[in-house]
C-alpha cells in the first residue's frame, strides 16, 4: 500500500468521499448466464411466414366491380354531356369503353344527348375530346389491369414488390462504419476460467508480438491458476498467459502465441476535450465486437472502483457511450480509430447492487497516456511503477483539501514531500491548480502522472498558504 493511501492510526474508518463517490461506482462485473432467459413467444412474435394472411385472389364480380368503377371515372374526366368521336370520315359505332352499351345517337355521338343549353361541339373539340377519353380509357384499362395483378399475386416469383438491388458498402473515412472495420479485427474477447470464478471480458492487440491490454479484474481470477482464452474477429481461439498486472492502474497485459494481428495505435488522452466524440468496443453482457457511441463527457473524473485490498484509482474519461458488464478492457477510441482510454467502471444508481449493474450513460475509462505507460512498464518488468508524494492522509479530516496525517511517521523522510518542506498536518488545497475535495482524488491526481513528472501543490499551514514543488518518486512498496 502506497503512503498517500494509507490512513492515519488514528482516523477511523470514514468512508471516503469525493466527486464520484465509491459506493456509486464498480468495476465493470462479468455478464450473468441469464440475461436471455426470457422466450420469444412472450412478446407476441408474429405467426410463421407460411401462415395465410388472408385471400390473395380476386374473383370475377369483385373483377367487373372494379373495371366498372375505372370505366365511371374515366367517363367524368372527359366532362358533362361529352364522349369520344369515331375517328374522321367513320360512321359512329358502339361506345369506346368495352362494358358500355351504346345508346341511340345523339348529336354528340351514341349514347350520349347532347345538353339543350349548349351548342354542338365543333369536329375538332370532338376530335380532340375523344384523344382525351381514349387516354383516359386506356389508363382505366392500366388501372383494373395492374390493380388485378396485385392482388393475384404479380409475377410469376408470387410478388410484385420490387427487389432491391445491390448497395455500396464503403463508408466514408472517419466514419463510426469505416472506423469499426478497421478496429473491430484488433478487439478480443476474453473468457477466463479460474479457481475464484469464471468471467467475460474484452482487450485489445497492442503489439505484433501478441500482446493484448485488458483491465486486471478481467484475469485477476486467473492470476494463480485458471486458464484465459482470447476469442478473435473471425471466431478463432488462442490461449494466454498473463505477462504482467497491476491492481492500483486495473491494468493487466495478456500474450498468445500471434505475430500477425493487427494493432490499435494510442493517442495522447492529454489532448482529449470535453465534447469529442468517441466509441467503445467490446463484448457487453458476451456479446461480441459491439461497437457503441457518445462522447467524451468529463475529464480528471477521480473513481475508486473495487474493495479497500483490491481498489483502483483512476483519473477517468467519463463517457456516455454505452458500457455494460463485459466491456471491461475494451478500448475507447477517437474519431481516428485511435485508443484514447481502457473502458473499466461504470456508475450505478445509489442503492443498487453489483448484480443490477448496466449501463446508465455514465461510464469511465483509464486515460491512454495512463494505460500505455503503465503496459510497457507490465511487458518489460512484469510490474508498474507508481508515482508518490510521501506522505500518509488523514482521511478522517472532513475540511476544505485533504489534511497530512499528524503520526511521527505521516511524511517519508527524504521523500518529495519532505524535500519540499511539508510537515504533518499540513493540508492540501490543490494539486496542480486543481482543486482538491478527498483523499482519494488526491491520489488519483498523483497516479495519474508518472514518476519523474514535477507538481505543484497549494498548502496551508495554520492560517498561511503557500506553493510548493517537487518531483514525484516511485513507490518502494509497489
Amino acid at each position: 500500500m502506497s503512503d498517500e493511501q494509507a490512513p492515519n492510526e488514528q482516523s477511523g474508518d470514514a468512508t471516503p468521499t469525493g466527486p464520484v463517490e465509491v459506493s456509486h461506482t464498480q468495476e465493470l462485473p462479468p455478464p450473468p448466464s441469464s440475461w436471455f432467459t426470457q422466450s420469444a413467444g412472450s412478446h407476441g412474435a408474429p405467426p410463421r411466414a407460411d401462415t395465410a394472411w388472408g385471400n390473395a385472389s380476386l374473383d370475377a364480380a369483385e373483377l367487373a366491380a372494379a373495371r366498372a368503377a375505372a370505366e365511371r371515372e374515366a367517363l367524368r374526366g372527359n366532362g358533362p354531356g361529352h364522349r369520344a368521336a369515331d375517328a374522321p370520315g367513320s360512321e359512329p359505332g358502339p361506345s369506346a369503353l368495352p362494358g358500355v352499351p351504346a345508346g341511340p345517337s345523339g348529336p354528340a355521338g351514341p349514347g350520349v344527348a347532347a345538353p339543350a343549353n349548349r351548342r354542338t361541339p365543333t369536329r375538332g373539340a370532338l376530335v380532340a375530346g375523344a384523344a382525351v377519353l381514349a387516354l383516359l380509357a386506356g389508363s382505366a384499362g392500366s388501372a383494373v389491369t395492374l390493380l388485378a395483378t396485385n392482388r393475384t399475386g404479380g409475377t410469376a416469383a408470387g410478388s410484385g414488390i420490387p427487389t432491391p438491388g445491390p448497395g455500396a458498402t464503403e463508408r466514408p473515412s472517419g466514419s463510426v462504419a469505416a472506423i469499426a472495420a478497421t478496429a473491430l479485427p484488433s478487439v478480443v474477447t476474453i473468457e477466463v476460467r479460474g479457481s475464484a470464478g469464471s468471467g467475460i471480458g474484452s482487450g485489445f492487440v497492442i503489439d505484433k508480438q501478441g500482446h493484448i491490454l485488458t483491465n486486471n479484474h478481467v484475469v485477476r481470477s486467473a492470476a494463480e491458476s485458471g486458464q484465459i482464452t482470447v476469442s478473435l474477429l473471425n471466431g478463432t481461439q488462442e490461449k494466454a498467459t498473463i505477462v504482467g498486472r497491476d491492481e492500483s492502474y486495473d491494468l493487466a497485459v495478456i500474450k498468445v502465441d500471434r505475430s500477425d494481428l493487427p494493432v490499435l495505435e494510442f493517442a495522447r488522452s492529454a489532448d482529449v476535450v470535453v465534447g469529442d466524440p468517441v466509441i467503445a468496443m467490446g463484448a457487453p453482457l458476451g456479446l461480441d465486437s459491439t461497437v457503441t457511441t457518445g462522447i467524451v463527457s468529463a475529464l480528471n473524473r477521480p473513481v475508486t472502483p473495487g474493495t479497500d485490498d483490491e481498489r483502483s484509482f483512476i483519473n477517468a474519461i467519463q463517457t456516455d457511450a454505452a458500457i455494460n458488464p463485459g466491456n471491461s478492457g475494451g478500448p475507447l477510441l477517437d474519431m481516428v480509430g485511435k485508443v484514447i482510454g481502457v473502458n473499466s467502471a461504470i456508475a450505478r444508481a445509489p442503492g443498487t447492487t453489483g448484480d443490477a449493474a448496466g449501463n446508465i450513460g455514465v461510464g469511465f475509462a483509464i486515460p491512454s497516456d495512463v494505460a500505455r505507460r503503465t503496459a510497457e512498464q507490465l511487458i518489460a518488468t512484469g510490474k508498474a511503477q507508481h508515482p508518490v508524494i510521501g506522505v500518509k492522509l488523514n482521511r478522517t479530516y472532513d475540511g476544505q483539501g485533504v489534511q497530512v496525517a499528524s503520526g511521527d511517521d505521516a511524511v517519508t523522510p527524504g521523500g518529495p514531500a519532505a524535500l519540499a518542506g511539508i510537515k504533518p498536518g499540513d493540508v492540501i488545497l490543490e494539486f496542480d491548480g486543481r482543486v482538491v475535495r478527498s483523499a482519494d482524488a488526491l491520489v488519483v491526481a498523483i497516479r495519474a502522472k508518472a514518476v519523474g513528472d514535477s507538481a505543484t501543490l497549494k498548502i496551508r499551514r495554520g492560517s498561511d498558504e503557500s506553493t510548493v514543488t517537487m518531483t514525484l518518486q516511485a513507490d518502494s512498496s509497489s
